[in-house]
């Protein structure tokens, strides 16, 4: 990787909303880079942070932030993103290691799993999301001259538009096994767009396939208003969760998909937390306590 990513590059589509928090969570991987103890490494995603004029000053590393590990946002929801990276990493490379060689990332937004991850031959990594957030990236990207480890097919959608003609128009192939990603994106879309996003999935996955998504369960997102996580991101960063997050009823995917036949299972972050060693853990008033990371496999006959 050489030069450096310019600085106050054109964000449309990505410095305000939801397109805000994916520098949310790339701020937090450059943290979690920068760790001793790191479980995941992005040597990008700093550069996506400095890029972009709504977030040049925020932290890259833990020794920036004056409270380090006590500040509820950089220290333990970075953490949450850290160890959330690493879980999905660890799901996307075993997937593809029992055969399936395509890899779609659902509202991709700063992802660089093409670039970062060591995949076998012959994988195609499709990164859907809007076409100003997939420009950014790449002028990043090509600034530092960086090369995927796969091949890498762009596909400017918008999830809530007829996606799957897009994906299909690129080269993916629906008869084929494929593994999905949906991180950081499930909970800010209305139910019924949640649903048909399930059901597109389950349309285009051959037998074989796998699929992880983040869910929330809440029934009440209120309720946790004004946990140390929430109020901290409100503070610091300006992004309230709660204003991004839809507030009607969410459908239960995971019983969907078993209804269609996968095999799911569901943990909280937590569970992972206590097998890798790091990330967080319980805490009263807990603005994580609903996350939960679901796991699905389509059998294969």
């Amino acid at each position: 990787m050489t030069g450096k990513a310019p600085q106050h590059m054109d964000v449309e589509g990505v410095n305000e909303g939801v397109g805000l928090t994916a520098f949310l969570v790339a701020a937090a991987r450059a943290i979690e880079t920068h760790r001793d103890d790191s479980l995941a490494e992005d040597v990008y995603a700093e550069h996506f942070v400095r890029a972009a004029p709504a977030c040049a000053d925020w932290p890259v590393r833990i020794e920036q932030v004056p409270d380090g590990d006590g500040n509820p946002l950089w220290g333990r929801l970075a953490r949450y993103f850290g160890l959330r990276t690493r879980v999905l990493d660890d799901f996307l490379l075993r997937s593809v290691r029992t055969g399936p060689r395509q890899v779609v990332l659902l509202g991709a937004g700063l992802d660089t799993r093409a670039f970062r991850l060591d995949w076998p031959s012959g994988c195609a990594v499709f990164e859907i999301d809007r076409a100003g957030v997939l420009a950014f990236k790449q002028r990043v990207l090509t600034d530092l001259a960086a090369a995927p480890k796969a091949e890498r097919v762009p596909v400017p959608a918008d999830l809530r538009a007829d996606w799957a003609g897009a994906l299909t128009a690129v080269g993916f192939d629906p008869t084929a096994p494929s593994v999905w990603l949906a991180e950081g994106l499930l909970f800010y879309l209305p139910g019924p767009a949640e649903s048909l996003l399930v059901d597109t999935v389950d349309r285009l996955t051959a037998d074989g396939s796998a699929l992880a998504f983040e869910a929330k369960l809440e029934e009440d997102l209120l309720a946790y208003r004004d946990s140390a996580i929430y109020t901290a991101t409100r503070e610091q960063v300006g992004i309230d969760f709660l204003l991004l997050f839809d507030k009607g009823i969410r459908p239960d995917s995971a019983g969907d998909l078993t209804a269609r036949g996968w095999s799911t299972s569901m943990h909280t972050p937590f569970d992972f937390t206590r097998r890798y060693g790091r990330g967080p853990l319980p805490e009263p008033n807990d603005a994580l306590e609903g996350n939960r990371w679901v796991f699905a496999r389509k059998p294969a006959p």
